[in-house]
């Protein structure tokens, strides 16, 4: 009677499908990995049967297991050695070095050339020199195109500027630069209005005014590229706004805080540090240096940059070095930008009186329908003012309910507002459009 073959137990064929698995797997690397991934399996299985004396081909005693874990193991080590020779033998593909080239007047080597032979030549007794071509390294650092570029441009001052880190903005406050647009200058306008005489075209000034304020003009924005038509006004003159190149909190940061009250109320109204802008571009900008805000004008970025190099040189204010690597890569498209120079004891612009509008005045004292300058805190069109800070003895300002409206110094809210203007009487302010305050 013929013997019944042996019943293979459900877990040798489950075992039998990870060997193939395994192998599958290994294919995509090629047979030398396939043969390797198996050996592997397998000795991870004989591991197994050493702990417990079974493994998915049936029960093993721990010596058996050992010695299979071990073989498979060691065919493991020689698959691998395989698979590196094979390796070793094939070509260099494009990431290999350059094979070395002979000496200018040599022929090269030919690939089945016998070792210390050149192809064609007969080999002697003096040996060839070969030459191996290698990148081209400067023995010195590069030199950086600030260092590089013409004294008195723009670009060959960023090499002049410190770079330190940012100090925090611990203690700033707006008012550590002094009043806003205080007429440093003395020419009896303030900064806003002086630039946006210099910076406006086609200038019509109020009447009353000896040619300070700006009634209306035409303003080419070089922040945006555009123009637009500008008029004063309690809805409009927002639209052109001042900005400082170098914003005072940026300043602030960078060295000004260690400055004395003078000086920083100079910054805050040195005509080199203001340019008229669109005012939603002003916003925009913020506080923001060179390394995070830049014109979306691109044919102005030179000069804006410029500008700003040339404030910071002026007063000796330090940058990051994000901030000086922004200079330099927008300076270097234009190496021969020129450096910015001012002196801000200088109007920004003359006054023009023969431009002023020739309005007619509402009463004697030549106020307009901004109030005849009696009523309230105020002290009289043309009267003297006395007291009050220097600079600023009547406060000009915009309230929250859209009224111009100023203040003199024996108001009750002189000492409290920040004024958006300053002038010398209330009938310059009253001149300007506004009206007295009524405490």
């Amino acid at each position: 009677m013929p013997a019944t073959p042996p019943t293979r137990r459900p877990s040798f064929w489950v075992g039998l499908a990870g060997l193939a698995v395994a192998m599958l797997l290994g294919l995509a690397g090629g047979w030398a990995t396939a043969l390797a991934l198996g050996c592997l399996y397998l000795a991870l299985c004989a591991g197994w049967g050493v702990l417990t004396t079974r493994t998915w081909w049936g029960r093993m005693p721990r010596g058996r297991a050992a010695a299979t874990g071990g073989g498979a193991l060691v065919a493991l080590v020689l698959v691998a050695g395989l698979a590196g020779g094979t390796t070793a033998d094939d070509p260099p593909g494009e990431d290999a070095p350059a094979a070395p080239v002979a000496a200018s007047g040599s022929p090269a080597p030919s690939d089945d050339a016998a070792p210390g032979t050149v192809s064609g030549v007969t080999p002697s007794a003096a040996p060839t020199t070969v030459v191996e071509l290698r990148d081209p390294v400067s023995a010195q650092e590069p030199t950086a195109p600030a260092e590089q570029a013409r004294p008195g441009t723009a670009l060959a001052t960023v090499a002049l500027l410190e770079v330190k880190g940012r100090a925090p903005k611990t203690g700033y406050d707006r008012d550590q630069f002094g009043p806003r647009w205080a007429d440093v200058d003395r020419n009896g306008c303030d900064q806003r209005n002086d630039v946006l005489r210099r910076d406006l075209t086609d200038v019509v000034t109020k009447a009353g005014t000896h040619g300070c304020v700006v009634l209306r003009g035409t303003f080419d924005d070089p922040y945006s590229g555009t123009t637009m038509a500008f008029e004063r006004g309690e809805s409009t003159s927002s639209l052109v706004q001042i900005d400082h190149v170098v914003a005072l909190s940026d300043a602030w940061q960078k060295g000004a805080q260690r400055w004395t009250a003078d000086k920083r109320r100079l910054f805050g109204n040195d005509p080199l540090n203001l340019l008229a802008s669109e005012g939603s571009l002003n916003q925009q900008k913020g506080d923001g240096d060179t390394a995070t805000w830049l014109p979306p004008n691109r044919a102005f970025r030179c000069a804006y940059v410029a500008r700003q190099v040339a404030v910071k040189h002026s007063y000796g204010l330090w940058v990051t070095q994000a901030e000086r690597d922004a200079m330099e890569r927008v300076l270097t498209a234009c190496p021969d930008e020129p450096l910015p120079s001012g002196d801000a004891s200088q109007p920004a612009a003359p006054l023009l009186p023969d431009a002023a509008e020739q309005e007619q005045s509402s009463g004697s004292g030549g106020a307009t329908s901004g109030g005849s300058g009696t009523g309230g805190s105020g002290t009289g069109g043309g009267a003297a003012v006395t007291g009050g800070e220097p600079g600023c003895p009547v406060k000009g300002n915009h309230s929250s309910s859209g009224d111009w409206i100023y203040h003199v110094p024996s108001g009750q809210y002189y000492d409290a507002t920040d004024p958006e203007e300053c002038f010398g009487t209330p009938a310059e302010a009253e001149a300007a459009g506004y009206r007295a305050s009524k405490r």
